[in-house]
Formats: C-alpha cells, structure tokens, sequence
C-alpha cells in the first residue's frame, strides 16, 4: 500500500490499531533507559506515545498524514500530552536519515516490505543507531499466512527473524533475541478474520540487536 491508500484506510475509522503499544514493543522495551528514539512506520502513533510515555524523545516517522495527524491528536487528548516529547515526522521510512545525531533505539513494528524494500528499511534503521544502540523490530511472520490469523496474505512481504538478521550482513551487533514468537488475537480484535471462533493465535518475526560497532 502507498501512502494514498494508507490516508484512506486511516481517515475510515477512528482508530485503525489500538491507542495501545504493541506486546512486544511494551515487554521487550520496558527496561531500557530512556534516550533518543525512532519509531519508523509509526502509523498512528501508539508505540511512539508509550515510548514518550517511559521518558524518550521519540522522532516518530511516517508517509502517512492522516496517520501522524491522528497520533498528534492522540498525544492532545493524552493526560500527560504536553510533558511527551514526540516530534511527527511526514517520510519514507525507505529515505530515512539520523542526521547527525544517532539514536538510542530505533523500533520498526508490523513494517511488512517486500525483500528488497525491507532490507534497505532495516539497514538504514540500524544505521541511524549509535554503538551500543538497540535496534527492535516485529513483523507478521512468514508461517503466519498458513498456520496463523490475521495480517497480509501476500507472501511476499511476510518474514523471518532470520531473514532480518541476514539483511544486516556486515554489520556488527550482538544478538538478544531472534526469533518466531506467538500473540493471541482475541475475536474482539478489529483486525481479527474469525469472529466468533474465539481467541486465535497469530505468529510474529521478533529480531532485537545491540549495534556493537
């Protein structure tokens, strides 16, 4: 989808994600200390605010307005809106630079590109990092298409922790965690293709990386 047809499907609802961050985003990143931060592909904001909400400054970047547009109003009506240091940023996450100065943490969640696009959003993710930076991201992953619920049915942007890991050959980091890694879907879930059949399970690529050089 180009950034037109993400400005429809946003201006569609009220919310398209939850105002809530993401599980992995919120268990994986709880215990870092607070720095600098990009949330890339950030949609409408919602892992942007948690992560403003634990003391970063977060640059959060999409090629979406109507996305950003609604996260600025998310963080309006937040109780602590004002005190949240979130700088919008209208981009191509396929074009993002650091400038120069690098990040703490840089998060791509649910960025489901094909290989090519995926490997220079990564790579370019990584490299806005400074050494000793985490770079975090979670996907739907490859075997979510046959053996789980929801996300993209086109195989093609689906992924691997693997695969992510492979398109940051060269590079220098230190794995923490690499993996495929389940998320329950309840049937409330606006996302959710099985209403009625209850809670479902879904699987996701988990790749969390310090940058060591």
């Amino acid at each position: 989808m180009d950034a037109r047809a993400w400005d429809e499907r946003y201006a569609a609802s009220e919310l398209v994600w939850s105002a809530t961050p993401n599980q992995f985003v919120a268990s994986e990143l709880a215990g870092l200390s607070p720095g600098r931060a990009a949330d890339l592909a950030a949609g409408e904001g919602r892992n942007a605010l948690w992560l403003a909400e634990q003391g970063w400054e977060v640059t959060a970047v999409d090629f979406s307005l109507a996305g950003l547009d609604k996260g600025r109003a998310l963080q309006e009506r937040h109780e602590r809106g004002r005190d949240l240091h979130v700088d919008w940023v209208h981009g191509d996450v396929l074009d993002f630079e650091s400038g120069p100065v690098p990040y703490d943490l840089v998060v791509l969640a649910y960025l489901q590109l094909a290989e090519d696009e995926r490997r220079t959003a990564v790579r370019r993710a990584f490299g806005a990092l400074r050494v000793g930076g985490t770079f975090f991201l979670v996907a739907h992953d490859t075997t979510n298409l046959t053996e789980g619920t929801g996300g993209p049915t086109d195989a093609s942007v689906l992924y691997t922790a693997e695969e992510v890991l492979g398109d940051l050959d060269g590079e220098r980091f230190e794995v923490e965690r690499a993996e495929r890694v389940r998320r329950v879907v309840p049937d409330t879930d606006p996302a959710h293709q099985h209403t009625g059949e209850g809670a479902r399970t879904a699987y996701d690529a988990l790749v969390r990386v310090v940058r060591t050089g």
